[in-house]
Order: structure tokens, then sequence, then C-alpha cells
């Protein structure tokens, strides 16, 4: 009990979502943790061995994917890349600003960065040419038409049965 409290304590729940979160990061390792010493139980068979090791490889995978959703709620996951010099060739484009990606947490603001500004006449490469001659597709049809002999030919072989 005080392990599960010094647990909750070490992760630092901000708000009752992350309360949430950190509850279940620990019932996730008291599991796992259940599980491991169950599979090391001398008179175990293999059957119950293999079983608990395969649930203690579950819980221990989903603990670590709901601790990166606690650090991505929190904003830990998100990387900084500051570049300095780029170059942009005809044709090409480029965004300049911040990059969102969805998942919450501490984002940075474009109105904080005031020497970074969108493209607006950057050229777009058209998708399709107005006079592009294209060859129509085959369809398939229902109709009969006879297949090659799937067998092929066998050397040495003058007759098939």
């Amino acid at each position: 009990m005080s392990a599960t409290v010094a647990g909750l304590a070490g992760i630092g729940p901000k708000d009752e979502l992350e309360g949430m979160m950190a509850s279940q990061l620990i019932a996730a390792h008291n599991a796992a943790m259940e599980c491991y010493r169950r599979a090391m139980i001398g008179e175990q068979t293999f059957e119950g061995r293999r079983e608990n090791l395969n649930q203690a490889n579950k819980l221990s995978r989903t603990w670590a994917t709901m601790l990166d959703a606690l650090n991505k709620h929190r904003g830990k996951g998100q990387q900084k890349v500051t570049v300095e010099h780029a170059h942009v060739h005809a044709g090409g484009q480029a965004v300049v600003g911040t990059v969102e990606q969805p998942g919450g947490g501490d984002q940075t603001k474009v109105e904080e960065q005031p020497h970074a500004r969108q493209i607006t006449d950057a050229p777009e490469p058209a998708l399709w040419g107005e006079d592009a001659e294209r060859d129509a597709l085959p369809v398939p049809r229902d109709g009969e038409r006879s297949l090659p002999d799937a067998r092929g030919k066998v050397s040495g072989c003058t007759d098939r049965e």
C-alpha cells in the first residue's frame, strides 16, 4: 500500500486525468510484477510459467504505452528542432514556422516567434497536365477466354494424364 502511494507521489499528477493515468500505470506495474512472481514459483508447470510470462509481457508493454501517453499529455514527447539555414530550390516548397503534431501538451505558438512567417507564394506543382494523353485501362469482363496450360511442358514426358 505504501509503495502505491509513493509511486503516485513520485509520478506527481497535475490534474484528474494524470491521476487516473498514474493509477493505471501503477496497477499495470503491480499486475506485471505479480505475473513475474508467479512465473518464478518452483512447482509451476511449464504451461503455467509460460502463461504467467506471457501475461507479464503484455502488461509490461501496456505499461510502456501508458507511460508514453502520459508523457505526450505532459508535452514531454515533443522534440524541438532549430534550423539555422535552409535552401529551397526552384519547384521546392518549405514551411517556416511551427509544425504541430496531435497529442496535446505544452505547444509553442507561432506568435511567440516573430521571425517565423509562412511562405504564401511558393509554387505548387500541377497534378495533371490539361492536354495529357492517357491510354484506357483494360476492364475485366466476364466473357469466356482460353487460359494457357498452367502445367507447362515437362521434358521427357510425352503424354499427360
